[in-house]
């Protein structure tokens, strides 16, 4: 090759190596729903307090069967979104009030919600109540986007920090009215709504897509009902799924309420459990558990409602990172049912109901023991009292309880539950009344 000739060469393999630097890279393919959903599952392994939570706690109760939802839960550390003075409870199955008339729901109820919107990795989701954050993040490892949308200003700042912190970045968090929803967002495949309006608002109606699922605890202050809704022809179809208990949706939601509560006069809905559903609950009680409606066999038609419990497997607690949490498998067997109780109209109330027991065998607890527990909350939500209804154990036939409770001057709601908290055995009750018994002078 002569001089020439090699120069040519050497131009040529310059100019196409120019050529590839000037020519831009073709775009590499952005990562799938799937993919995206693989990646933040990664970052987030199983904890053990979660984990514990989930298999002794939720799974023992039964309806629940979606491993994904169930496997993220085992994941999300409830600790973060529950206030310092209750994180011995954060893995418990409970509600836990956090501030600003909010509760952080119980996690069989996230569970449940979740469950029934089946979410997929790529769909959109709209939250109506991010509350603490903590349905935003369980939402965050199962579908591709969360928008959620919080009234209260405290609560959406702190909820969009925390969930930035856990480098949730799908989830996105607006301070707001929710019955207007998140319109330059729409449409959503799956609306989940976790604070309870009368009736559904017709923005989220408009938003939910053609064929999308929505969740919503729907009806008055404290009798309300879950109901998955799809959309079919632009319009809700609704199928009832069971009873619920949420605080009410604020702002226009409460300001079209119809039925308002009435805390002068306290009362519950089916105490005598006339009424039962066709799932077998009694009609006016939520969260049941292991319960069941009979007729007594003396010919007054009377119905009680029983409660059964098997006894624990073992009697030590297991605590991890000095959180305690049960060893083995945690059955609960209860009703409850919330109704509002002004402190400023009254002193006292009187509860009364009766019961019988067999190889009742209370297990811990100075306050949740057989037969239940009232507490009472001011108007924030924040537990100002929590009073046993009454200490029970062994076999003993019908007798009947009174008792009569002082009511704070704060006081503007109570929740009573029913049952065998934190006991085994069998307990019947019947008959059971609120009524109050002193007013203010």
């Amino acid at each position: 090759m002569n001089n020439r000739t090699h120069s040519f060469a050497i131009l040529v393999v310059l100019f196409g190596s120019f050529l590839r630097a000037a020519t831009p890279a073709a775009p590499s393919e952005a990562p799938t729903a799937e993919a995206r959903h693989e990646a933040r599952l990664k970052r987030f392994p199983e904890i053990p307090q979660a984990k514990l939570m989930v298999d002794n706690l939720l799974l023992p109760q039964g309806g629940l069967e979606n491993e994904a939802v169930l496997g993220v839960m085992r994941r999300i550390p409830r600790i973060r979104f529950v206030p310092p003075i209750h994180h011995q409870a954060a893995y418990w199955d409970q509600a836990i009030a956090i501030g600003a008339a909010q509760t952080i729901s119980p996690p069989y109820v996230v569970a449940y919600m979740t469950e029934q919107l089946d979410p997929k990795p790529g769909d959109k989701v709209l939250e109506i109540g991010t509350g603490s954050g903590y349905q935003a993040a369980v939402l965050s490892l199962l579908v591709d986007e969360v928008y959620t949308i919080e009234i209260v200003e405290s609560l959406g700042k702190q909820s969009a920090a925390l969930l930035k912190r856990l480098k949730m970045d799908n989830v996105h968090v607006r301070v707001g009215d929710g019955y207007k929803g998140w319109p330059e967002a729409a449409p959503f495949d799956c609306i989940i709504v976790t604070c309870s309006p009368e009736s559904v608002p017709q923005p989220l109606v408009d938003q939910l897509r053609e064929g999308g699922r929505m969740i919503i605890p729907l009806g008055e202050r404290f009798q309300q009902s879950f109901y998955l809704c799809k959309k079919v022809d632009g319009k809700l179809e609704k199928e009832y799924l069971t009873q619920s208990l949420f605080v009410p949706m604020t702002g226009q939601a409460e300001e079209e309420r119809q039925a308002q509560p009435d805390g002068r006069n306290p009362a519950l809905v089916g105490g005598q459990f006339a009424e039962v559903r066709e799932n077998g609950t009694p009609v006016g009680w939520h969260y049941a558990r292991n319960v069941a409606i009979f007729v007594s066999k003396d010919g007054t038609g009377t119905k009680f409602a029983r409660f059964t419990n098997a006894p624990p497997k073992k009697t030590e607690n297991a605590a991890t990172d000095g959180i305690v949490m049960p060893p083995e498998p945690f059955q609960f067997a209860q009703i409850l049912q919330g109704f509002a109780v002004d402190g400023n109209a009254i002193s006292k109330i009187r509860i009364e109901y009766e019961m019988c027991g067999e190889k009742i065998v209370a297990r811990q607890g100075p306050v949740m023991t057989p037969t239940g527990v009232i507490s009472f909350f001011d108007e924030t939500r924040r537990q100002i009292d929590e009073i046993p209804l009454g200490r029970c154990t062994g076999t003993f036939d019908w007798k009947k309880m009174s008792r009569e409770l002082v009511v704070k001057p704060e006081a503007r709601e109570a929740i009573m539950l029913i049952g065998l908290p934190h006991a085994s055995g069998q307990l019947d009750v019947r008959n059971i009344s609120v009524q109050k018994t002193a007013g203010r002078r």
